[in-house]
């Protein structure tokens, strides 16, 4: 079986299984996270189709990405995550799936669920077989070990990397992801920063109005306001498509749990990235 092994360990988190439980606790109880530590719901709704979580190193991001995860725990036990990220690499696919394989983390290994994503790739013409894309890609790995400190090794998943993030192919993703969901137990996890390097105000003003666009539930208004208003949000593409099919999933509304940037942490204000958390329930 194929074996993606971490890239990220050590760097964006802590390398070691210790000190890595220790990390991930601390997003959780630190004060822009959601003040205390997740317990599986055995008895929740899942009413949460799904959420938007920021990918920088966790010490700048990680407990903003917390208060998804606290979220998805309340809303009880979970088989499967969808996770799709941005590709920072430019290597591989313009959109690339991994249909099998499992991804190491200092936490354990999590086993890529291959019929469903064997059956999101053939949903969609767009979608290609490409391990390559995943190989060094960050934005997807960071979000494993939250969900294994919640589920432990009682959830799969299936990767999906996007270099092209235009509107039709993240709708076309989008629905292939939804319908290949319908009648499972999942969640569809949109990896993305908001605005890059930007001074605070101006960073906050523009990430303002990409996220209005996602709490309205509106694909096209999100890529709209994106491209006109030039906010390097680097996860447009996995969170409109996120959108699109959370909506044909049932979703109903979304709800902002957490907006800070780097300079919330840094105190560096001049030059700061924007990160949201974001879920959308039915």
């Amino acid at each position: 079986m194929k074996v993606r092994h971490p890239t990220q360990a050590g760097l964006f988190y802590a390398g070691t299984r210790a000190s890595l439980i220790k990390e991930v606790e601390d997003c959780f109880l630190h004060r822009f996270g959601p003040g205390k530590l997740p317990k599986v719901a055995e008895d929740g709704g899942r009413l949460i189709v799904a959420v938007v979580c920021p990918h920088a190193g966790y010490m700048y991001s990680g407990a903003v990405a917390a208060n998804s995860y606290y979220n998805l725990a309340l809303d009880g036990k979970l088989d499967t995550a969808v996770v799709i990220g941005p590709n920072h690499t430019g290597v591989g696919s313009g959109v690339s799936i991994m249909v099998e394989g499992r991804w190491l983390t200092p936490l354990g290994e999590v086993e890529v669920n291959s019929e469903l994503a064997e059956e999101i790739r053939g949903n969609a013409k767009i979608i290609d077989v490409d391990d390559q894309a995943h190989l060094y890609e960050h934005s997807i790995e960071v979000q494993l070990p939250f969900l294994q400190y919640i589920y432990g090794d009682r959830f799969n998943f299936v990767p999906i990397t996007m270099l092209m993030q235009d509107l039709a192919t993240s709708i076309e993703v989008g629905e292939a992801v939804a319908k290949s969901l319908a009648g499972r137990n999942a969640v569809v996890v949109a990896s993305s920063d908001m605005t890059h390097y930007e001074p605070q105000k101006s960073a906050e003003k523009k990430d303002r109005l990409a996220i209005d666009a996602v709490l309205k539930t509106d694909e096209a208004e999100l890529q709209r306001v994106v491209e006109e208003e030039g906010i390097s949000m680097c996860g447009c593409g996995p969170v409109t498509s996120a959108v699109r099919a959370s909506k044909i999933l049932g979703a109903k509304k979304a709800e902002l749990l957490s907006y800070k940037t780097s300079g919330d942490i840094t105190g560096d204000l001049g030059a700061v990235v924007g990160y949201a958390s974001i879920v959308l329930r039915k």
